[in-house]
């Protein structure tokens, strides 16, 4: 597998899995379960928005993919932009 194939598959991960803890319930509810247990905290306000959590769920990917903090700083962002284009592009109710 190449970079950019890597690259592209990393994306499409992480608007995944932004995509189903900020925008649904997940299967069993289980999503809905922890946001609600969470409530208005820290972690309850990063599950509603969609840019504050591409950008953890990012870092997390980047940490994965490399050791040197300054690539891994470049891919957060990276991952995180393309991640809310494709949410642009597939979400008309996206704003």
């Amino acid at each position: 597998m190449n970079d950019l194939e890597k690259y592209f598959i990393v994306v499409i991960i992480v608007w995944r899995l932004t995509h189903l803890i900020s925008s649904e319930d997940g299967p069993f509810d289980f999503i809905i379960k922890i946001r609600k247990f969470a409530g208005n905290s820290f972690f309850g306000t990063l599950m509603d928005c969609f840019y504050c959590l591409s950008i953890w769920i990012g870092l997390l990917c980047a940490c994965f993919v490399s050791r040197c903090w300054q690539e891994i700083v470049v891919l957060t962002l990276y991952y995180s932009g393309a991640s809310i284009l494709l949410e642009k592009l597939t979400n008309k109710n996206f704003n």
